[in-house]
């Protein structure tokens, strides 16, 4: 008879911001880009577009969507982002109100 050893899983409580618990730089900004294209990405599938297809409306490259697509916006800022998004027909509205902490925080109400 064998035995096997018990396997111990570690887990830690989030911060609510997963690029900021891997220790990524700049982690709001990287939370703010997923954020931003999980909206292009949901609006490009409601709309039942091919990549080539919003590519022509984005203005960028059938491989660039794809990336989109697969939640790669590492290349693109945040401000081509709202770009697309308002190629979309969305309104981006940015919003600059008093901090609850010391430290203010960005967000995205969608």
């Amino acid at each position: 008879m064998t035995t096997k050893a018990k396997n111990t899983v570690k887990a830690a409580k989030s911060s609510g911001n997963v690029f900021a618990d891997l220790g990524l730089p700049r982690p709001e900004q990287e939370l703010l880009k997923a954020r931003l294209t999980l909206e292009i990405y949901r609006l490009i599938r409601k709309r039942d577009l091919t990549q080539a297809e919003a590519g022509k409306v984005l203005g960028i490259k059938q491989p660039h969507v794809s990336a989109l697509m697969r939640n790669r916006a590492g290349s693109f800022s945040v401000e081509r982002l709202m770009k697309f998004l308002t190629a979309l027909g969305q309104d981006v509205e940015i919003s600059v109100k008093p901090a609850r902490g010391r430290q203010g925080e960005v967000s995205l109400v969608a």
